[in-house]
């Protein structure tokens, strides 16, 4: 939201710094509410401790900072904190007076004098799509290796549907080059993988290992077609009627392909996965590249860490068990993934004269999944979640955290090495606050210090006494609802009667997980469907009911519910309870039968827990689309394609694409409005077919799908190309791609393939719940003006765009004369100071003081609505980020303001 209410700035203007309560309310009246946009992003490794122990730097994530405290005998004290790009979730030092910092939403660096006063970001660096993880590596350890997405328009290799591509790629810049005021990477190493997560170092530097996030675990799915019925039992529900024809989940175990009845389908897969999990890059190479790689390691894959010893690899993860089929109690089914989804591990790579030796370890082999419920002791025990990790100097230690277990894990490494985890509470840390996800060692003060997501705090740990002590909560933006609410997503002993599942089993940061499920459930019965169709798409002879064995589904996200109408693919959490609340709000609370049916909790989650879990659940959002422009324009093929798509009527419904797949964004529609159609003709010579609830494409480009036709799943040609994933497209991921898909229904298309490919493109680039330019930014200093200054001009002219919705508020955050200063871009184009008394400036101004030394300013286009908050008030208390400084007051609390 551009600040428009200028009464409300004459306002502010007339009142005194004594009359701070008065200029709180009228400000918040404006500014305050709905600043905050919640992108649920992973921290990757959100620590770092200076080598001598006396910083510790943590990401504030909500926030949008690089937190700085001091650290002595008596625990830490904070000291600074500095703006940096959106969503921070990773930061490494690069020698004493440099951190960088990873922005996930920015798709940047932030590079971060610290001995400076005040610390200051220096350089920004414009790297791929959602980057997570860096690390320092490589000759005198002075190259940065930044882990993202093959994609985003920063990155210098167009996105292309229809070529087989790795897309993960390791941006790699040096150090020096970057201080020299060059900021394009020394390389980008591309690995056959999708979206990287976390890196590790080797001891001597030499080496940097990169780990594919969402790898998979050589699974697919046949469809229904190659199956043709010849389903594995049970065939019909408890009421004894048949299921509808569906596809088939497959594995690859042993040179074959084997369904959830150990059945032989390799004769029908084309798809080869050689499930590359973990990859080798020789740093210290002129040229950076990929010399290794290692499968087997787990299908979700969150972080990892060297022995400094031994130099083993340790990577922790979650192998998900999507083989299995079905929910429920089992009992019809002969089979259930209740209270056993995916299993926490963690993966020990160790490298042979052969080659590599891969050992996963169960961290919870002590529960016994034969019962139906898990015990009090099983539960205690039980570790959720692996993700940070933490080696003893000595290497014979780690210390790990369980995101979902709300503790710290000692585990000696021989017994990690030998698969002898044993069951131990003794070693333990119970960690207040709770998700606990980072986590750093200081063992000459026998202390740990870790990042603690759900009450966005650094925790101080005794680990010689294994109790918790000092807690430094950082200031958050996020509202009640989203604080209150995150826990049920992630919190595997309250949400599982085993204390190991979670809805984040599946839904890997309120996300997707990439893979297809059976979750039907045999003992369950046939519910009627009362949902609104789009006109013309439902066979008056169709049978649209909800049988309980649906067949497998892709993991849907939790991103962008709002306003999407009913849930799950088939729309059968259907937002129908008389209540009268919204749709999505219903619809979401259907899903507590998942807890005790999926999830394996003793009971359902209470009414109060299910409504907290459904606030938060709504205010998740989609990031910006890194397919799109950032002036929000469409290429020439995008726009034949978004043409056709408004334009041309398909053969039996006479709708355009547009009339089922409804593309509004000012409406909140980006290609459903939650009505559903029905999958299959109706007749009666064909009375198969399900109900379908309309699906979003928000989040196409993320999906991989099978790089060339000879590999379609069914097919009878030969295997010709390996793949990254083992699902594509289509509600099932059966289907290999969206030209495919596109060319395998009845939809028409006059001009033939381009003009199939041209829907392609604009479908992958379609609008998404924020604009292009949101989160995108440019540190402006004393060098690299020109092309800098370019970019500042895009960022402001998005800023100015009102209609038909706004895109960016545009805020200016950096050093004037020794003051860390703000700014936020208003209505008429000028730009408020968080000094009230302070006079207006121009974009000019602004960049006229960015050439002094030592006063780079970093211009940023925030979501609308939240530019007064991280612009010039970060507390939202109406007085001015400056001018509670100026007065002695912490612009951090809203409770402290000016006498």
């Amino acid at each position: 939201m551009n600040i428009q209410n200028l009464d409300c700035l004459r306002v502010l203007r007339s009142v005194v710094a004594s009359s701070a309560v008065i200029v709180s309310s009228v400000w918040l009246s404006t500014a305050a509410a709905g600043s905050f946009v919640n992108f649920e992003s992973g921290q990757v490794r959100p620590l770092a401790l200076s080598v001598d122990r006396s910083r510790l730097y943590a990401v504030n994530t909500p926030d949008n900072r690089l937190e700085i405290f001091a650290v002595g005998a008596r625990g830490l004290s904070h000291i600074s904190s500095v703006p940096v790009g959106m969503e921070p979730v990773a930061v490494a030092l690069n020698g004493d007076n440099e951190v960088w910092v990873v922005n996930h939403l920015s798709d940047s660096i932030s590079v971060v004098d610290v001995s400076s006063v005040p610390p200051r970001v220096t350089q920004t660096l414009l790297v791929g799509d959602e980057p997570r993880d860096i690390v320092f590596a490589g000759p005198g350890r002075s190259r940065a290796f930044i882990t993202t997405a093959r994609r985003g328009q920063n990155s210098p290799t167009p996105y292309n549907p229809f070529t087989t591509v790795g897309r993960a790629d390791v941006w790699v810049f040096d150090a020096d080059d970057v201080a020299a005021g060059n900021k394009v990477p020394l390389t980008i190493v591309n690995m056959f993988g999708d979206t990287p997560r976390a890196l590790a170092v080797s001891n001597d530097g030499s080496k940097v290992y990169a780990a594919v996030f969402m790898s998979g675990n050589q699974t697919t799915v046949l469809r229904e077609s190659s199956v043709n019925g010849d389903m594995p039992a049970p065939t019909a529900n408890i009421e004894g009627i048949a299921g509808p024809d569906t596809s088939l989940i497959v594995r690859q175990e042993g040179g074959q392909w084997l369904d959830g009845a150990d059945r032989d389908w390799t004769s029908k897969v084309r798809v080869s996965l050689p499930d590359y999990d973990v990859f080798t890059i020789d740093a210290n190479a002129d040229t950076p590249v990929e010399i290794d790689r290692v499968s087997g390691v787990g299908t979700t894959l969150f972080n990892m860490a060297v022995n400094p010893v031994t130099d083993t690899l340790y990577v922790s993860n979650l192998e998900a068990r999507n083989g299995v089929r079905f929910e429920g109690p089992g009992i019809v089914g002969g089979s259930t993934v209740r209270g056993h989804i995916a299993e926490s591990r963690i993966t020990v790579i160790k490298k042979t004269a052969n080659g590599h030796t891969v050992l996963p370890v169960h961290l919870n082999n002590h529960i016994d999944y034969s019962t139906d419920l898990g015990t009090p002791e099983e539960k205690e025990a039980a570790l959720a979640f692996p993700t940070g990790m933490a080696m003893t100097a000595n290497g014979q230690g780690m210390y790990f955290t369980a995101f979902g277990s709300d503790v710290v894990r000692y585990v000696g490494i021989r017994k990690l090495e030998n698969d002898r985890f044993p069951p131990n509470i003794a070693q333990q840390i119970a960690v207040p606050g709770g998700g606990p996800t980072g986590i750093v060692l200081d063992e000459p003060r026998y202390k740990a210090y870790v990042l603690t997501r759900f009450n966005n705090s650094v925790q101080v740990v005794n680990f010689l006494h294994k109790t918790a002590g000092q807690t430094l909560p950082m200031h958050t933006p996020e509202p009640p609802e989203v604080i209150n609410g995150r826990r049920f997503l992630y919190d595997a002993r309250y949400t599982s009667s085993r204390g190991d599942s979670a809805c984040a089993s599946c839904h890997i940061f309120g996300d997707t997980d990439h893979l297809s499920w059976d979750l039907g459930n045999p003992d369950d019965v046939v519910t009627l469907n009362p949902n609104e169709f789009v006109p013309g798409t439902k066979p008056r002879l169709a049978d649209i009911s909800f049988h309980p064995m649906k067949g497998p589904m892709t993991t849907q996200s939790l991103r962008g519910l709002k306003g999407m109408g009913p849930q799950h693919w088939r729309g059968d959490r259907t937002g129908i309870d008389g209540t009268g609340d919204p749709i999505e709000m219903v619809a979401f609370r259907q899903f507590q039968v998942a807890f005790p049916g999926l999830v394996g909790r003793e009971s359902p989650l209470p009414a109060a827990d299910m409504q907290a879990f459904a606030d938060f659940a709504l205010t998740v959002v989609y990031p910006p689309n890194p397919i799109r422009a950032l002036d929000n324009s469409r290429t020439d093929a995008q726009q034949r394609g978004h043409d056709y798509f408004f334009t041309q009527t398909q053969d039996g419904t006479g709708n355009t694409c547009n009339e089922c797949h409804t593309l509004s964004p000012t409406e909140g529609f980006f290609g459903t409005s939650g009505k559903s159609i029905f999958r299959g003709t109706g007749t009666p010579s064909d009375p198969t077919g399900i109900p379908m609830k309309v699906p979003h494409y928000r989040n196409l480009y993320t999906k991989v799908g099978f790089f060339s036709a000879s590999s379609i799943i069914g097919s009878e040609n030969p295997v010709t190309k390996d793949q990254i994933r083992g699902f594509g497209f289509r509600f099932d991921g059966a289907s290999e791609s969206l030209l495919s898909f596109l060319g395998s229904r009845s939809f028409v298309f006059p001009e033939g393939e381009p003009q199939k490919r041209d829907v392609v493109r604009f479908m992958a680039a379609i609008d998404s719940d924020m604009a292009p330019i949101v989160g995108q930014q440019v540190t402006l200093g004393q060098t690299n003006r020109l092309y800098d200054i370019k970019r500042v001009r895009l960022l402001d002219s998005r800023a100015s765009v009102t209609s038909p919705r706004e895109e960016c508020d545009l805020i200016v955050k950096g050093p004037v004369a020794s003051q860390a200063r703000g700014w936020t871009r208003l209505a008429s184009g000028d730009f408020r100071s968080d000094r009230l008394a302070e006079d207006i400036v121009t974009l000019g101004t602004l960049i006229s003081l960015s050439n002094a030394p030592n006063s780079e300013l970093t211009f940023t286009c925030t979501p609308p609505g939240s530019g007064v908050r991280m612009g010039i008030d970060r507390d939202e208390d109406g007085v001015f980020d400056r001018d509670e400084l100026d007065a002695g007051s912490d612009p951090d609390d809203p409770s402290s303001i000016p006498a």
